[in-house]
């Protein structure tokens, strides 16, 4: 793939993911999620930190379904994990077991996003670790996320640093995937990374997932609007790209005419056309099937 780019692109990252109006799903926080069972996965800057389980009907402690846990988006600084409950909804409706996890962000606990991706990955650890009696199988467990969690559920697949915190499947929806310079892009003006870097409170090549895939990345699915302006869509193809390259499995849904958030369930679809929500839900659906971790539905 010959791609021909400047590096400002990135820089959409730092200006457009710390703008307000482009934070997700604020909502009321702490969240209260009926319908869910709350779990305490960790304590840290004075905070209990959550995941909400989803069960499925008939569901028993002595199960063995196949699971997933959802990171919300809002730039690592603001967001709900009230975002992904209608897809948790309907995965466990399928019969998997369905989480949506809290995580610490920049605006109401201070920190920068390699504590996000710590919690992230500490979220994953407290499932797979505690799977016998929450009635999942710890070697079928997928993270999913959008925009910065899609970063987090990227990272959780992707990043080094023990296999409890490791997801065994992807689901990213307009994810945050390539955080530093690339070869096949320009990077005449790497400059404008600067502010990235300080928002990661690391070197951002640590947390950025493209740059750290290895052929035993676990497989993906990847939703994401062609015309998003907050993370361009040649940063998923590079993904896939690579991904394909080192003969991971990877599979990329680009939607024409769609930004940022497309996939959300409160966005309306164009006219005559039924919202995305639903058709990346069936995708995923299908996706999950193909790993023989869901049934066929009828």
């Amino acid at each position: 793939m010959v791609v021909s780019m400047k590096i400002a692109v990135f820089a959409s990252y730092v200006l457009l993911f710390s703008s307000p109006s482009l934070l997700a799903q604020k909502g009321n926080y702490p969240p209260k999620i009926e319908g869910a069972e709350e779990y305490i996965y960790k304590r840290a800057s004075n905070t209990d930190l959550k995941l909400w389980m989803f069960k499925p009907e008939n569901w028993t402690a002595s199960d063995s379904r196949a699971g997933i846990v959802f990171f919300f988006g809002g730039g690592w600084s603001s967001g709900s994990p009230t975002q992904f409950l209608p897809h948790s909804e309907y995965l466990a409706k399928r019969g998997m077991v369905a989480f949506v996890a809290d995580y610490r962000v920049k605006s109401r606990h201070g920190v920068k996003a390699n504590a996000c991706v710590e919690d992230a990955r500490d979220a994953m650890a407290f499932l797979r670790l505690n799977a016998s009696t929450l009635g999942i199988n710890p070697e079928r467990l997928a993270s999913g996320g959008g925009s910065a969690g899609g970063h987090l559920a990227a990272c959780v697949g992707i990043l080094r640093g023990g296999l409890a915190s490791k997801a065994n499947a992807m689901a990213l929806f307009n994810p945050a995937v390539v955080l530093a310079p690339v070869e096949a892009l320009e990077s005449d003006e790497g400059d404008r990374f600067s502010g990235l870097r300080e928002r990661m409170g690391i070197d951002p090549i640590e947390l950025s997932p493209y740059h750290q895939i290895t052929s035993d990345a676990p497989p993906c699915i990847i939703f994401h609007g062609i015309d998003d302006a907050t993370v361009p869509f040649l940063t998923v193809e590079l993904f896939t790209d690579k991904m394909t390259e080192v003969g991971a499995d990877c599979v990329l849904y680009g939607y024409k005419g769609e930004g940022h958030g497309f996939f959300n369930a409160n966005r309306k679809g164009k006219r005559n056309e039924p919202p995305p929500f639903a058709d990346t839900l069936e995708k995923l659906d299908a996706f999950l099937v193909g790993l023989g971790w869901l049934e066929r539905s009828e």
